[in-house]
C-alpha cells in the first residue's frame, strides 16, 4: 500500500509515518516545514525508508505530482489555531480551504481513490451540549474552524461528483510525542515549556473548564484503521471519551515534572468553551476503534519526551 502524507513531519503526521512503517506501508512526505520539524523524520529519509518531498500545498503542480501513484492521502498539511487565523485570516484560507482541493485535484488527475482528512472539532464553534456527537451543529466562530468546515464540504463534493472516498476525522485535544511547544499551540505544550522553565502558568478562567484530551498514538491508529476499514465517505470525531479541568492537569503535570510553578489566573477569553467532550460512538460502532491511551500514562510519556527533546 502506497501513502502520502501532507503535513508528515509534523506532530500527528510523523507519528502516523511510523506507524505506517511498522504496517510495511510505502509512505511518501509532502511538507514545506513551516510548522513541521525534520528532526520528526530524519532517521526515516536518511534511512530511505521514505520519501520526503519538500513543498508547499499551495503549490498546485507539485501537489499533483506528489499523489502520482498514491494509494491513499493522508491530508494532514495545515494552517492550525484559532489565534493564529484570526490574526490572518486569507492566510488560513489558503492553506486550508485552497491547499485542499490542490490535494483534489491531484487525486482526481492521478485515479487516487482515498482520502483521510485531519478536520476539527473547532467547525462546532460554540458548544450546545457537554458531548459532541457528529450531528452537534456546526456554526464555526473562527476563521480555522470555517475553512475546516469548508474542507470537509469540498471533499465531500468532490466524494460525489468524482467519486473519491473522503474520511474526515474531526480531532478534539490532541497531545504526544513530537508536539513541540507553539504560543498558538495546545495546552499540554504550553504547560510543558513554563513548568520546566521554571515559570508560571497562566490559567483563563477558574480553571475548572474540562476538555478531552486523546493521544497521538491513538489518532494515528484511528488515521490507518480508517483508511483500511472505511469504504464510503463519512465524518468522524475523535477523542477520547473522558475529560478532564484545566487545574487537574496543571497539576498532573507538575506531579510528573516534580517542578512546583505558580499559576496565575486571567480573565476567561471570549469563544473559549467551558466543557468539551466528543462523543466517539460513530468511529467505535462503523470501524472498531476505540482511544486506548490513558491521560497519565500519556502525559508521563509525553513529559519525558518534552524534557529529553525541548528543554535546553
Amino acid at each position: 500500500m502506497r501513502a502520502l502524507i501532507t503535513g508528515g513531519s509534523g506532530f500527528i503526521g510523523s507519528n502516523l509515518v511510523e506507524l505506517l512503517l511498522k504496517e510495511g506501508y510505502e509512505v511518501k512526505v509532502y511538507d514545506n516545514l513551516s510548522s513541521g520539524h525534520i528532526e520528526n523524520i530524519s532517521s526515516y529519509v536518511d534511512k530511505r525508508d521514505i520519501e520526503f518531498i519538500e513543498g508547499d500545498i499551495r503549490d498546485a503542480e507539485k501537489v499533483k505530482e506528489a499523489t502520482r501513484n498514491a494509494d491513499v492521502v493522508f491530508h494532514m498539511a495545515a494552517s492550525v489555531g484559532r489565534q493564529r487565523s484570526i490574526d490572518n485570516p486569507a492566510l488560513d484560507s489558503e492553506i486550508n480551504l485552497v491547499g485542499t482541493v490542490n490535494v483534489l485535484e491531484g487525486m482526481r488527475a492521478n485515479s487516487v481513490p482515498k482520502i483521510v482528512y485531519s478536520s476539527s472539532a473547532a467547525i462546532f464553534g460554540e458548544l450546545k451540549e457537554p458531548s459532541i456527537n457528529e450531528d452537534h451543529v456546526q456554526n464555526a466562530d473562527s476563521p480555522y474552524g470555517v475553512s475546516k468546515l469548508a474542507a470537509e464540504k469540498m471533499i465531500l463534493s468532490y466524494s460525489g461528483i468524482h467519486g473519491i472516498t473522503g474520511i474526515c476525522l474531526r480531532y478534539f485535544n490532541i497531545y504526544g510525542k513530537n508536539q513541540r511547544y507553539d504560543a498558538y499551540g495546545n495546552v499540554i505544550p504550553i504547560f510543558a515549556k513554563r513548568i520546566y522553565d521554571h515559570k508560571p502558568i497562566t490559567i483563563y478562567g477558574d480553571g475548572e473548564q474540562t476538555r478531552d484530551f486523546v493521544n497521538v498514538s491513538d489518532v494515528a491508529r484511528a488515521n490507518l484503521i480508517s483508511s483500511q476499514k472505511c469504504n464510503s465517505t463519512s465524518i468522524y470525531n475523535l477523542g477520547s471519551g473522558s475529560t478532564i479541568t484545566i487545574n487537574e492537569l496543571a497539576s498532573i503535570m507538575q506531579d510528573i515534572s516534580g517542578i512546583k510553578v505558580p499559576i496565575e489566573y486571567k480573565p476567561e477569553r471570549v469563544g473559549d468553551v467551558k466543557h468539551c467532550k466528543a462523543d466517539s460512538k460513530k468511529i467505535e460502532n462503523e470501524l472498531g476503534y476505540r482511544a486506548e491511551k490513558k491521560l497519565d500514562e500519556g502525559l508521563k510519556e509525553y513529559m519525558e519526551w518534552y524534557k529529553a527533546v525541548c528543554v535546553k
